[in-house]
């Protein structure tokens, strides 16, 4: 089968498109034929990780296609799924566990299901499990017009939350109004601490979905309410923060939580999915939420697809098909 690997760990011009054995799927699993993957920053740190040895993986975590082995009655052949996998996603073919696989509403196609599954579960798990996200409060996004920032702010105004978000164009920030945000702010020309302080009267924001790190650290801070929950998700702006006032995060009682969903045991990602498929995916069925896709390319063109991602241009997904 056709996949995508490295030539060795690097920059997109590392990327190879290659042939490898299809993959023989465990009692557990399904044998997915691959219609579509999504690009994800989580791909770029496996391509970057000058850790790897050879051989070198295929890369990808998330993938819509159509089943072709199982031992599953849920899932019988030819079912159409999307899901994560533990790697492998950028091929014509890929594993996936059972218990992982998302039934395809009949109103998705493969591209907008492939957009799916990191995003909205990380999206559902940070709002829902970590930061206990309740009507009538407020939550701050960064990175609204991520693909995880659109998922949530499409969530978080189900839950009946007033929604705060951060982007670096107005496009962007327009996008994210069209998609229920009530409050949308430009961090290159304002102080979103001060904006929030404004629209909240002092008070700050319950939930942080916070996917910049370090060089936001003391605007999120001053933008806390009461027994807040900040939730680290991402570190694009950095690790390293030069003053931390641990003061003011035992006074305000403020929760920092970090994570990342990739990492997590197959358990724990089983049980995430499950409870999404029975709380959220009918909204999706519905039509009432939506995976949105920036920009669709080739498997072929895969690097240009890393390095749009790279570049910061998007909104929404972005999307591999697979021919």
């Amino acid at each position: 089968m056709k996949a995508i690997s490295l030539a060795h760990p690097g920059g997109s011009d590392m990327l190879r498109l290659v042939e490898m054995v299809t993959p023989q799927p465990q009692p557990h699993e399904l044998l997915i034929e691959v219609k579509a993957a999504a690009v994800n920053r989580t791909d770029i740190m496996w391509r970057e990780n000058r850790s790897l040895k050879p051989p070198y993986p295929i890369l990808g975590v998330e993938v819509a296609g159509v089943v072709v082995t199982s031992q599953d009655s849920r899932f019988p052949e030819g079912s159409r799924v999307c899901g994560l996998v533990n790697l492998g996603g950028y091929a014509e073919y890929a594993v996936m566990p059972a218990n992982r696989a998302i039934p395809i509403p009949e109103n998705l196609s493969f591209i907008e299901a492939a957009g799916i599954p990191e995003v909205f579960l990380t999206a559902y798990q940070t709002l829902y499990w970590l930061g206990a996200l309740k009507a009538g409060e407020q939550v701050l996004i960064h990175a609204g017009a991520s693909g995880v920032g659109t998922a949530a702010i499409q969530l978080a105004k189900q839950s009946g939350a007033k929604v705060f978000v951060t982007a670096g164009s107005e496009e962007k920030l327009a996008f994210c109004r069209q998609l229920g945000a009530d409050v949308t702010i430009n961090y290159h020309e304002e102080d979103f601490a001060l904006r929030i302080a404004e629209a909240t009267q002092g008070a700050g924001v319950d939930v942080l979905l916070d996917l910049v790190g370090a060089s936001y650290f003391e605007q999120n801070l001053a933008s806390m309410a009461l027994d807040g929950r900040w939730i680290l998700i991402g570190m694009v702006g950095g690790t390293q923060v030069s003053h931390l006032d641990l003061g003011a995060l035992i006074s305000q009682r403020i929760q920092l939580i970090g994570t990342l969903l990739t990492p997590r045991s197959d358990t724990y990602k089983a049980r995430l999915t499950q409870e999404f498929i029975q709380e959220t995916l009918p909204l999706l069925a519905k039509g009432t939420v939506k995976p949105i896709i920036d920009r669709v390319f080739p498997l072929s063109e895969v690097q240009a697809a890393h390095q749009h991602m790279e570049a910061n241009r998007n909104i929404g997904k972005i999307i591999l098909t697979i021919d």
